[in-house]
């Protein structure tokens, strides 16, 4: 039976869900509080449980004419640059796991999902539309806007991202913790780095109380000029929660003081205006995604740190599974929701805390733990590849 599933959200979550539903057969509307999807935000890294996801959808073509392939992940020394391991993305990699990985500007893969959704559903995606509310009737849910408009459907979901108007109404105010870390974020064009470019490959660079990820781009050209930058110091003196919030490129410099040039001459080549931060808070797993014929997904239901590039993977897989849920026959709306959380628990909650255990791992605070953690993984990188290319098979071979 086809239903009129209300999606609020127009991020990565919400398209791909308004994507895999309509596939399904549904009727879908996606509101979204933006009046324009703007570049920020940046880059993000399409693991291959990600692909496999975006493949069945029929982006992989889309997504691969203009994304970037790295050739390894690996991770460095923050300030000598000597590597820590390296897993080769090669066809065994790849193989194993059953998809490509992919960098790709996160306001490209928007525009790919948005034009698919108005592809198969013209006029799904309104813009600068803001959910204020949403109330339950007998057969229905109706959502305000702030505008004062209503929208009634079968289904309701908050994909509106860590500051969900939709979870707030469920389940109260959010009561987010600050982890003591503050992430800056930057593009930068490589014609503009006068040194050594950072390797073709998704690299971690790690240091004491601090680390950075440097990783090529695809653009919506098709080409790979595009160099994404991100860095997570732990401090305590700035604590704004927001994507939007531009930085200082004085105190990005001082942060990364002495570390290896390819570190120093990529943010030296950042333009000031391209520059953000925003202070990560953590939050518990939710213990309820669902209310009746409403449900959350993506960083409504589980925010994600980045210290394992999975937020946007999670929401894919989310969107994948709650379209299959909803989409059985003779099931009632509650239960199918019940079914999609249940669905997507625990992997998320695993995700969530082995992002939080990651944070640590980065930012070892003295020589000696960095030998205790670094050196194994140096040595096992050495003689067992396989060993460290196995540790990612949880997540990506999902």
């Amino acid at each position: 039976m086809a239903l009129k599933i209300l999606i609020a959200g127009g991020g990565i979550g919400g398209l791909t869900t308004a994507l895999a539903c309509a596939k399904a057969g549904h009727d879908v509307q996606v509101f979204e509080q933006a009046p324009e999807i703007t570049a920020t935000g940046a880059g993000i890294q399409l693991s291959p449980n990600a692909m496999k996801v975006l493949k069945h959808l029929g982006l992989e073509d889309k997504i691969l004419a203009k994304g970037f392939a790295p050739k390894a992940i690996e991770t460095r020394m923050g300030r000598s640059g000597r590597a820590v391991f390296n897993i080769p993305l090669d066809d065994k990699s790849l193989g194993h796991w059953g998809a490509p990985y992919i960098h790709i500007h996160r306001a490209v893969l928007i525009d790919i999902l948005k034009a698919a959704v108005e592809n198969i559903a013209p006029g799904a995606t309104q813009l600068g539309q803001s959910v204020s509310g949403y109330e339950h009737a007998e057969t229905s849910v109706n959502l305000t806007l702030s505008n004062g408009k209503d929208h009634s459907g079968d289904i309701l979901i908050g994909a509106d991202g860590i500051h969900s108007a939709v979870r707030t109404q469920m389940l109260g105010p959010d009561e987010a913790r600050f982890t003591g870390n503050v992430a800056w974020r930057a593009v930068v064009h490589k014609d503009l780095i006068e040194g050594e470019l950072p390797s073709e490959t998704a690299c971690a660079w790690m240091g004491l109380g601090r680390h950075a990820v440097t990783y090529h781009l695809g653009s919506n050209e098709g080409d790979n000029d595009l160099i994404n930058f991100v860095g997570v110091v732990e401090r305590d003196d700035w604590q704004v929660e927001s994507w939007k919030e531009k930085g200082d490129k004085t105190d990005l410099q001082t942060d990364y003081a002495g570390w290896h040039p390819i570190i120093t001459e990529l943010i030296e080549a950042i333009e000031p205006d391209d520059l953000y931060r925003w202070a990560l808070f953590d939050r518990p797993p939710l213990c309820q995604w669902t209310q009746g014929r409403v449900a959350l997904l993506g960083d409504s239901a589980h925010p994600m740190l980045p210290f394992l590039a999975q937020g946007a993977a999670m929401a894919i897989e989310d969107a994948y599974t709650l379209s299959e849920a909803i989409s059985k026959p003779d099931q009632k709306i509650g239960d199918a929701l019940q079914s999609y959380q249940s669905a997507r628990y625990q992997r998320t909650s695993l995700v969530q805390s082995a992002s939080r255990a990651n944070m640590k791992i980065f930012h070892r605070r003295n020589a000696l733990t960095q030998f205790a953690t670094y050196g194994p993984m140096w040595l096992g990188g050495k003689l067992a590849p396989s060993i460290v290319r196995g540790r990612m098979d949880w997540i990506y071979g999902g």
